[in-house]
């Protein structure tokens, strides 16, 4: 049932209002600025607050529900369906848009270069990334189970019922511009991969194969064009985890405990490690080391190419951020733990437990924190005015190098970052 008109007017105003608010500082700072970390105890740490701002949201009856991030922009979702849109290095607001009914169930979005996909209910929506501006919506054949992913020619949707849907993206284009979506969704896939148990991870496209895992206990790598199956990887226990991808390999859990390194083409498995509880977080990349937290297990650092352990803390429950030489965590009371990124010593802690949304952020160094309330902090290295790109490093604008008066160049990969 569609909201009656004047309670549509009403939201929009009070989103307005909102956005109003968010847009000036001083309007922000009255609400909760008292409760952003200091700067003297960021400075401890050689870090600083690159900005603060407040979601659109309404306070009375909305929570923020999800903070995400890509190397631009951060997206805040509240539990309305409103989408809030913010320019990742500054913190200005870009836009804000209701998306579906109100207080639907949805996932996290996803983005790519172009687009923003959120799926609320049974659809899924595609944004403009730059103005909020909806592209198109498509309705989906069941419940999703998991955020959709995208390449340039399909968008894939993994179900409850264990299918895997692509959609043509120039078909929905087309029957949207003609007014004839989302009644016509169903001539939009392009094909469906059934499998014996819930898809329990965001599908991932490398252009040519589509990689998704089951509850059934298998990952499956089928192409992209025609669904084929190039490589079934069967574990004795149902897949745990959401997938987590290198530029060749493919890192999976199981509820038996066991995580693996599978290639990426044959799905031959490199190597596989027992983490001695079950893994339910996406396990994140970073350089050459993968960051794993078992379920009450702490953070277990390994390495990449052969799944040596290089360090373990038993504290650590979250992986939340990386810059070169720092690792942000969150530990059981809600603390963000600053630790060592090359031995996992802890040097420090600050205390922001009602910064409880946090974004795990393994595409810049970033560290990205929210409260229910909608107050959203990004804090950084002092030293580094331009993020590090850790997923998609060839993304980084090329910066112009400066030399140390009186000495040489700096290195390669060091160079001095100035702000734009």
């Amino acid at each position: 049932m569609q909201p009656r008109t004047g309670f549509r007017t009403a939201l929009i105003a009070t989103i307005t209002l909102l956005a109003s608010a968010a847009a000036h500082p001083a309007v922000a700072q009255q609400s909760g600025s008292s409760r952003l970390p200091s700067r003297n105890t960021l400075a401890k740490y050689g870090l600083e607050r690159a900005w603060w701002n407040q979601a659109t949201l309404n306070p009375r009856r909305d929570k923020l529900q999800y903070i995400v991030a890509d190397e631009q922009l951060l997206y805040a979702q509240a539990t309305s369906g409103v989408l809030s849109a913010f320019d990742a290095e500054t913190g200005k607001r870009l836009w804000s848009r209701q998306i579906g009914r109100l207080d639907q169930p949805g996932y996290p979005v996803f983005s790519n270069r172009d687009l923003v996909l959120a799926a609320y209910g049974t659809q899924v929506y595609a944004l403009n990334r730059f103005n909020g501006d909806i592209l198109w919506h498509v309705k989906l054949p069941g419940q999703p189970s998991a955020s959709p992913a995208v390449d340039d020619q399909r968008l894939y949707v993994g179900t409850l019922d264990g299918t895997v849907y692509a959609f043509d993206l120039r078909k929905i284009r087309d029957l949207f511009e003609k007014a004839l979506l989302p009644q016509w969704s169903y001539q939009t896939i392009a094909w469906r991969y059934r499998t014996a148990g819930e898809i329990t991870t965001p599908p991932i496209s490398t252009g040519s194969s589509v990689n998704f895992a089951s509850r059934d206990g298998s990952l499956y790598s089928v192409t992209a064009e025609e669904r084929e199956l190039q490589f079934q990887v069967e574990t004795d226990a149902p897949v745990s985890a959401p997938l987590a991808e290198s530029e060749t390999a493919l890192f999976l859990a199981s509820e038996d405990f066991n995580f693996y390194c599978i290639n990426k083409v044959g799905g031959q498995v490199r190597w596989d490690f027992t983490a001695g509880l079950p893994v339910r977080q996406q396990p994140r990349i970073i350089g050459e080391n993968i960051y794993l937290t078992p379920f009450t297990g702490g953070m277990h650092c390994l390495t990449t190419t052969t799944g040596e352990p290089v360090w373990w803390r038993p504290e650590v429950t979250t992986f939340l951020a990386a810059n070169r030489r720092l690792l942000f965590a969150s530990d059981e009371l809600g603390t963000v733990q600053i630790l060592s990124r090359a031995t996992g010593v802890p040097l420090g802690g600050l205390a922001l437990r009602e910064f409880s949304v946090r974004f795990q952020n393994d595409r810049t160094d970033r560290l990205y924190l929210g409260t229910p309330t909608g107050l959203i902090v990004c804090i950084r290295d002092q030293n580094l005015s331009f993020p590090i790109y850790h997923m998609h490093p060839e993304r980084r604008p090329i910066l112009p190098e400066f030399a140390p008066e009186g000495g040489e160049p700096p290195a390669d990969g060091e160079a001095t970052e100035e702000s734009p």
